[in-house]
């Protein structure tokens, strides 16, 4: 069944709001059995709305639209549906008794915009929301279907899980299903894993199993799809080349699921050890704190920070001396290794890690360009640095240098040799 998203929305196009639904529905589509084969944004305009409806409507055995259901005047989808379908606008009582309702509980006035939200294309059903005020529509013509949503993201999951997928699976026959497996890995580029540490996969592939690598701060994520009739026709074509990926990145896979984390499955080392961590940061600013805290139970391991981003502050809170700092400068080994071991002492931590560097875009010199970093280690049984160069734009670097210190963290306790990307450890 071949699906066409069409998002309704003017701020959607000049980037005032960024346009989540889209995606997540062709997660959503695509699990079902859906193949999404187009996604388009347009404007809040009739003649537009009416032309790209009627294409899609010819080209797709079913089409979606998000968006302008709301009550004011730019709020045209219903408008453009009920021309383009050649029905009248009419009001359906249940649903103004309903809006009424909601308006009388909150003690909010009734106004004539809100009356029109009870209108729907007589020619279509509607999809009752009891999550707000804009009902969602269907329509099942002899060509294609076409569902109707709200552009809210909470109103439109609700109404697609709880009313539009029964639609859609009561229209559609045998359907050939996509599955995806991901892979989070660490510590590693993108073109390096895939070209010299996974290699060439093409003897594995074909038109039903395809790989991707999806970078990130952190690393690459590897998303291996299948394409099949059934869940189990779709593993049996998947484990031969999760199974070559596994042999050949080895460490630097930290988990797999769609929802593994590497600030998650760092927690998951410390719980295991029965280890904990504290954090002094100063060109990262609080991110690895951030990172480590969005993981719920992350007090059982987390002791705190210390964002000391003014030499004043790595002196008076973490030990650094005045002298060292003047000596090697606030961005040196030397100083991150004072930094890691203050944090972990100060804080009562049995792991120490730290962060100080150039962020950027200014602040460099000859020695120490922009993207110059030092990671401190800090724990009973070793204590090293780190030292990487990374780009000029800041907020990449605090990003990815938080991820470097908590991978440099798992891959320590695991003793796992090489750390991320091949930096070379320094010790004391």
């Amino acid at each position: 069944m071949e699906c066409h998203i069409i998002s309704i929305g003017n701020e959607l196009l000049i980037g005032d709001t960024v346009n989540t639904n889209a995606s997540w529905l062709g997660q959503r589509l695509t699990e079902s059995g859906v193949d999404v084969t187009q996604v388009h944004t347009i404007r809040d305009e009739l003649n537009t709305m009416k032309s790209v409806l009627q294409t899609a409507l010819q080209q797709a055995d079913l089409v979606i639209t998000t968006g302008g259901l709301g009550p004011t005047h730019d709020d045209i989808t219903k408008k453009a549906i009920a021309e383009l379908l050649g029905c009248e606008l009419v009001v359906d009582q249940d649903i103004l008794s309903f809006i009424k309702n909601i308006f009388e509980k909150r003690g909010i006035p009734f106004s004539k915009s809100n009356y029109h939200q009870a209108e729907v294309p007589e020619c279509c059903e509607v999809l009752f929301n009891t999550q707000g005020t804009a009902p969602g529509l269907w329509y099942n013509g002899e060509q294609a279907a076409l569902g109707v949503l709200p552009g809210v993201p909470f109103e439109m999951k609700h109404l697609t899980n709880n009313k539009l997928l029964p639609k859609i699976n009561s229209i559609s026959g045998d359907r050939r299903y996509r599955f995806s497996h991901y892979l989070t890995t660490a510590g590693i580029g993108e073109s390096t894993l895939s070209d010299e540490v996974i290699g060439d996969l093409s003897s594995l592939l074909n038109d039903n199993v395809e790989v991707a690598y999806l970078p990130s701060p952190q690393g690459a994520r590897i998303r291996v799809s299948g394409y099949g009739r059934s869940q189990d026709k779709i593993n049996e074509r998947l484990n031969p080349v999760l199974d070559h990926i596994r042999d050949k990145a080895g460490t630097f896979i930290i988990g797999e699921g769609k929802d593994c984390s590497l600030s998650a499955e760092v927690g998951k080392v410390l719980q295991n050890q029965k280890l904990t961590m504290a954090a002094a940061e100063s060109c990262t600013g609080g991110y690895i704190a951030n990172a480590v805290t969005d993981i719920p139970g992350s007090s059982d391991y987390f002791v705190g920070s210390v964002t000391a981003y003014a030499n004043a502050v790595k002196i008076k809170e973490l030990g650094v001396s005045k002298e060292v700092i003047e000596t090697n400068g606030a961005v040196s080994k030397e100083v991150a290794l004072k930094m890691a071991k203050g944090a972990a002492q100060e804080l009562n931590a049995d792991i120490g890690i730290s962060t100080t560097g150039i962020a950027g875009p200014g602040g460099g010199s000859k020695e120490k360009p922009v993207g110059t970093i030092w990671i401190g280690f800090w724990a009973q049984n070793q204590h090293f640095a780190l030292q990487a160069l990374f780009t000029n734009k800041r907020l990449i670097n605090k990003e990815r240098s938080a991820a470097v210190a908590l991978e440099t963290i798992r891959r320590s306790i695991l003793d796992i040799s090489e750390m991320p990307y091949g930096l070379k450890k320094h010790s004391a």
